[in-house]
């Protein structure tokens, strides 16, 4: 064999090697992220390329879901939250994921059937139902009442809610100085 063949061969055998270990990257990172099989259309990640954010003006929202996936016909919107760890889905990240579902409607023309919630330990496959629907609409209602009004009072008694809010500074009821 000629000096020519074995450094092609080589060169061959590490590119063979390199795919093989950014495919099993990818397969780490999908398992991490919770993800099914299906395509990733949609990637807010430090890892891919600025998303953008999904748009719906008729109902004033904007939001960017860590993932969306096609699945058949379907976009099914995926959202990471490494850190929690829970038996049970937060209200709040339920309302967050039917956000994303609200979002993926008005995007594509028809809901998702539902839209995944990954905790540090769990996958929740929480179903996008007419109900979640109108509990997100009159949640997004009573915020934006919310935002009108010049005092609104704080809604838990919880003190490391307080410490990570953005509006601390601000709030004459935080719970921590």
């Amino acid at each position: 064999m000629s000096t020519l063949q074995l450094i092609l061969l080589a060169v061959a055998m590490l590119a063979v090697l390199a795919a093989y270990f950014l495919w099993r990257s990818g397969t780490a990172d999908r398992g991490r992220a919770g993800l099914p099989r299906g395509r990733v259309i949609y990637a807010d990640t430090d890892r891919w390329e600025e998303s953008e954010p999904l748009y719906a003006p008729r109902y004033a929202l904007a939001g960017k879901p860590d993932y969306l996936l096609r699945l058949g016909r379907q976009v099914i919107p995926v959202e990471v939250k490494p850190g929690r760890r829970a038996d049970e889905p937060y209200d709040a990240d339920i309302l967050q994921l039917a956000a994303y579902c609200l979002l993926v409607e008005e995007t594509w023309g028809h809901p998702p059937s539902y839209g995944l919630l990954h905790y540090r330990e769990h996958t929740f496959r929480i179903p996008y139902t007419g109900r979640l629907r109108r509990t997100l609409l009159a949640t997004m209602d009573d915020m934006r009442r919310d935002m009108a009004r010049r005092d609104v009072s704080r809604s838990h008694r919880e003190a490391t809610r307080c410490r990570f809010c953005g509006h601390r500074e601000d709030c004459g009821q935080s719970l921590v100085d």
